[in-house]
């Protein structure tokens, strides 16, 4: 068994389709029209998030173990992902793959309703 994030969304069809179009989810569940779903659950190499309209609180962080994070930056930059645009802001992480200092090259993505999605892999070095 493993656990399974839960995030928090107000638009349901809103939330899906940047999960399911930007960022590489899937659907696992009944594919129902999702503005008439509560819950919908999504997948991700392997790895279930639940997307709800009643359970959770926005502002969640789940971390994204991804294979190669550069590449996947890229291809959600193609598909619509925008970042801040301000270099020097402190959240640095949010404009692109960093290698941080505990070891790992990851990024930082927002979601529609401000939860943060950190994607990550071990650091080359």
């Amino acid at each position: 068994m493993s656990l399974i994030p839960m995030i928090r969304c107000r638009d349901m069809l809103t939330s899906v389709a940047f999960y399911t179009t930007v960022l590489d989810f899937e659907r696992t569940d009944a594919n129902e029209d999702p503005a008439e779903c509560e819950f919908i659950t999504l997948m991700r190499d392997g790895d279930e998030l639940a997307l709800s309209h009643d359970d959770g609180v926005f502002g969640a962080v789940v971390i994204v173990p991804t294979f190669d994070v550069d590449d996947a930056f890229r291809r959600f930059r193609q598909r619509g992902l925008r970042t801040p645009g301000d270099p020097d802001a402190p959240t640095l992480v949010h404009e692109g793959p960093i290698d941080q200092t505990w070891g790992t090259r990851e990024f930082y993505v927002e979601d529609p309703d401000g939860n943060t999605l950190r994607f990550t892999q071990p650091s080359s070095a």
